[in-house]
C-alpha cells in the first residue's frame, strides 16, 4: 500500500492525480493487476472523468454546487454538511485495471481527487492487487 499527498487550494476543486498514481504503479513494478484508489476523508472523494478539457472540471463543480448548495439549513454544527454530501455522492474509491504496467484509462480519462472542504492537505491511498 502506498500513500500520496494532495494539497488543495480551493474550497471545491478537482485535482488531476493520474500521474501520481501511475508513478506509484511504476514504483511497485506490477505489470498486471488492479489499482484501488481510496480517499480516507469524509469531505473529499475520488472520481474518473475527462482530462482533456478543463472546462469539464469547471462544469462539474458548478453543477455539483447547484445540486448541493453550501448553505441550506443543514443541522451539522461544523458547517460543512454540503462537503459530506458531495463526497458521498462522488464516492471514496475507484478501481482501475493495470495492463503492461499502465493504468488502463480511456483516451480522455483522468483520475481526480475531489475536494469539497478545502483548502487542505489530504492523503490518497493506493493499493495494487
Amino acid at each position: 500500500m502506498e500513500k500520496i499527498s494532495v494539497k488543495t487550494t480551493g474550497q471545491v476543486e478537482l485535482v488531476d492525480i493520474t500521474s501520481k498514481i501511475q508513478a506509484v504503479v511504476n514504483k511497485i513494478g506490477k505489470k498486471e493487476g488492479i489499482c484501488v484508489v481510496f480517499v480516507s476523508h469524509t469531505t473529499a472523494a475520488v472520481t474518473i472523468n475527462e482530462n482533456a478539457d478543463p472546462d469539464v472540471r469547471r462544469d462539474i463543480i458548478k453543477e455539483v454546487n447547484k445540486i448541493v448548495p453550501f448553505n441550506d439549513g443543514y443541522a451539522h454544527c461544523e458547517g460543512n454538511s454540503a462537503a459530506h454530501i458531495k463526497a458521498s455522492l462522488f464516492g471514496f474509491s475507484e478501481t482501475v485495471v493495470i495492463e503492461k504496467g499502465a493504468l488502463q484509462l480511456g483516451t480522455w480519462q483522468g483520475i481526480y481527487f475531489a475536494e469539497f472542504d478545502g483548502p487542505r492537505n489530504r492523503e490518497v491511498w493506493i493499493k495494487i492487487i
